[in-house]
């Protein structure tokens, strides 16, 4: 690491086509705390990446779970970019960025690729804010 960084590091990881313990490797190797779940639905195809299932396989890793798709998840009626002026959108940013002032905190959603996620517009105004953005190949 060259200087010292005055940036806080949050980390963006989407879970599409990989294997659970790819995932919890790149969490753990990321030396995350705390994974931030922003699904509107945190369900999936995929049995690990169930909210319920998801949180047992985080604890045997010590790792936290916080699910806030309901303040920060996509599918919105009138598009992402018009909810993000909302007061539930800015309640759910003062919530993530309260945590990532505590810990190492990964945000978490399914689209592999970051650009086709709506997670992208959150990681737009984190940077906005003087956060280090992170995206986890």
């Amino acid at each position: 690491m060259s200087g010292l960084s005055l940036e806080k590091e949050v980390w963006f990881i989407g879970y599409g086509n990989r294997k659970p313990k790819d995932f919890l490797d790149s969490l753990r190797d990321n030396r995350i705390e705390l994974l931030v779940d922003i699904r509107r639905f945190p369900t999936s195809k995929v049995e690990a990446f169930r909210k319920d299932v998801l949180i047992e396989l985080l604890k045997r890793e010590d790792i936290a779970y916080l699910w806030l798709g309901d303040l920060l998840g996509g599918y919105r009626t009138g598009g992402f970019e018009k909810y993000m002026e909302t007061c539930d959108f800015k309640r759910g940013l003062d919530i993530l960025i309260g945590e990532i002032s505590k810990k190492r905190v990964c945000v978490m959603c399914l689209e592999r690729k970051q650009r086709y996620c709506h997670r992208r517009f959150i990681a737009e105004v984190l940077k906005k804010k003087g956060f280090k953005i992170v995206e986890i190949l």
